[in-house]
């Protein structure tokens, strides 16, 4: 019986020690639940409370998985799991886009090196760069301080909460906000935040009720004193050839109404402009912009075949150099956010290490170098890219990728989905809440700070004072047999002097 009475303590003690274990499991899940749903600095645990958290474990496990057990999408062989998931897609006659951009390296061979000076330039020597004017010879220039800036990122393709922390945190950097081929929303202009307006194929709010480009709207919209620029969109990196692309379920009665379509439907642009079929068409798009605004007008493009630019730069030769557009955003050809055609993104079009040296090159030879400013995007998301972008010869940096990693993108791929889990490019209300726009605005601010910084470092390395000073001259690419080439002897061009 003694046995018996023991055996039955025992049992009631695990039972209790069981009940007091299970207890505080509860309410520990409680406790993750109210604080993850209180807290506003991870979207993840705010929308998926206590399951989100095991997201971070993952990511600390992710190098050993990924050794051990997974391959990269472009790994394999003798075919890749990126071919076979379209391939798969196809066949199933299901959605074929992706989001995020290519994940086919485009790299050229080599490693880019800054050359380091043997007397950097001292901190008590270092100066600010000079600001930077577009369109001196329209009635309202722009002039800037900032190298780098949001690329354009469409109200539609991203949340209002998202759009609101990215104005928000552009006004506190001081930098400017492309605002996509979506158009311009409330969420743009709260802020005050200096505006790039982009004209898209689909002429998504300057459009009359033919989608013919509309006078009476440029004049309205050129009135807004947040709207700095004007910028035409001939192509873009995620999908040269082919028009934006916003699936039905992101086409909200709000984004319909600003876009002057119908709601629930998808909104596809046309491949391109009706109306500019040459490079004549469009220097007088161009114009008809710059006279009606009086702002500053250029246009933004995919580079790949390149002997229309020699037409473009003969015939602005030919009209005056007032004719030409105040500035050209290059865009690299390895892909966006957006939904867009895996080919595409991965076999169309020129890369921006390609790209960009031909254009710079092309405009020094005309002679047009200091009247048309070089914008150019693509994946330069840190220090190093943006100085080697401005190395080449580009006035600016646009980054639409980088700011939405400062806003908390974890690269989950499902831009085009409406299924985001950080609320950035979803309108599903629940997943937005996880995105403070007041927070992640100061992310923005600070993301563009510390990439201006290292700009300014990589510079005072190579003997400069400031970073319009970087030339080709500073950079050289390192190829695997261990010899390096010099830039400037690749492709030579006539600095300008800023």
């Amino acid at each position: 019986m003694e046995n018996i009475s023991n055996m039955v303590g025992y049992l009631e003690l695990v039972s209790a020690l069981f009940i007091l274990f299970l207890s505080f499991c509860i309410l520990a899940v409680i406790y993750m639940y109210i604080a993850d749903k209180m807290q506003n600095k991870q979207a993840i645990r705010h929308n998926y409370p206590v399951i989100g958290r095991f997201r971070y474990f993952f990511e600390k496990q992710g190098e050993f998985f990924r050794q051990y057990f997974f391959a990269m999408d472009r790994e394999e062989l003798p075919f890749n799991r990126a071919e076979r998931s379209w391939v798969y897609r196809a066949a199933k006659n299901v959605d074929r886009t992706v989001a995020f951009g290519s994940t086919r390296n485009l790299e050229p061979t080599g490693t880019i090196m800054f050359m380091n000076c043997a007397f950097p330039t001292l901190e008590e020597d270092a100066v600010p760069p000079s600001s930077i004017t577009y369109g001196v010879n329209c009635r309202e220039p722009y002039t800037t301080d900032s190298l780098f800036n949001i690329s354009a990122l469409s109200f539609g393709a991203l949340s209002s909460t998202a759009i609101k922390a990215l104005s928000n945190g552009a006004a506190k950097a001081g930098c400017w906000l492309n605002t996509g081929e979506g158009g311009v929303s409330k969420y743009h202009l709260a802020s005050g935040a200096d505006l790039v307006f982009q004209i898209g194929t689909a002429k998504y709010g300057v459009r009359d009720e033919q989608g013919l480009l509309c006078d009476k709207k440029l004049t309205n919209l050129a009135a807004k004193p947040q709207i700095k620029m004007f910028e035409i969109k001939l192509s873009q990196g995620a999908k040269p050839g082919k028009g934006g692309i916003l699936p039905a379920k992101k086409v909200t009665e709000e984004i319909a109404e600003i876009r002057g379509i119908m709601p629930g439907v998808d909104s596809i642009s046309p491949n391109g402009h009706p109306d500019i079929k040459s490079v004549k068409d469009l220097l007088i798009m161009i114009n008809r912009i710059r006279n009606v605004t009086g702002k500053p007008v250029g246009f933004k493009a995919v580079i790949g075949e390149s002997l229309w630019l020699n037409e473009l730069f003969d015939e602005i030769k030919l009209q005056g150099d007032d004719f030409a557009p105040d500035f050209i955003t290059i865009d690299s050809a390895d892909g966006g956010t957006g939904a867009a055609p895996q080919p595409l993104m991965d076999y169309v079009g020129l890369p921006l290490k390609e790209s960009l040296p031909l254009v710079v090159n092309l405009l020094s030879e005309y002679g047009l170098r200091d009247r048309v400013r070089v914008i150019c995007a693509g994946k330069l998301i840190t220090p190093s890219k943006v100085a080697w972008a401005i190395a080449m010869g580009a006035d600016a940096v646009n980054s639409a990728r980088g700011f939405m990693f400062s806003l908390g993108c974890i690269q989950a791929m499902q831009c085009n989905k409406d299924t985001c889990p950080t609320g950035i490019t979803t309108h599903n209300p629940r997943l937005q809440k996880g995105l403070d726009p007041v927070d992640k605005a100061e992310r923005v601010a600070n993301y563009h700070k510390y990439i201006q910084y290292g700009v300014g470092l990589l510079a005072h390395s190579c003997g400069v004072r400031h970073a319009k000073q970087l030339d080709r001259h500073h950079v050289r690419i390192i190829q695997d047999n261990g010899l390096s080439i010099a830039l400037d002897k690749l492709h030579p061009f006539e600095q300008t002097s800023n």
